[in-house]
């Protein structure tokens, strides 16, 4: 066999043993691509509806901020009118101590004076009875 042949039948041999992996391998490559065809529409498929959810909770989201932000005015006012208000039942409390305290006072006063009274009547009495 002259050196031609061998070469020619070597390479045929070659390309045929590449035919016969590459036809498999391209088979394959093929069905990876159907699959990631499939993947990619699933995805976009569920990927919709689910961004368009998430736009609607993002605006509801901007709403509520909307809102937050516009009553936080009216909040900085109440918790001011309500430490006002601490303030002000602070000072009736200490002006009804010292009423209380005052009352207290005149209390035990009057009495002290309603003793003394009884007392210096009976001794005005009985000065009075024994002469």
């Amino acid at each position: 066999m002259p050196l031609i042949e061998i070469a020619v039948f070597v390479i045929a041999v070659a390309i045929c043993l590449l035919v016969v992996f590459f036809i498999p391998m391209l088979i394959s490559i093929k069905r990876a691509a159907v699959s990631v065809t499939h993947l990619t529409d699933m995805v976009q498929n569920e990927l919709k509806p689910t961004l368009q959810e998430l736009s609607g909770v993002l605006a509801d989201l901007k709403t509520v901020g909307g809102g937050v932000a516009e009553h936080t005015e009216d909040v900085k006012c109440f918790m001011s009118a309500l430490g006002t208000t601490g303030a002000n039942i602070h000072t009736i409390n200490r002006a009804v101590s010292v009423v209380s305290g005052v009352i207290n006072a005149t209390s035990a006063w009057s009495t002290g004076a309603k003793v003394a009274g009884k007392y210096l009547i009976e001794q005005y009495l009985k000065k009075r009875g024994g002469k």
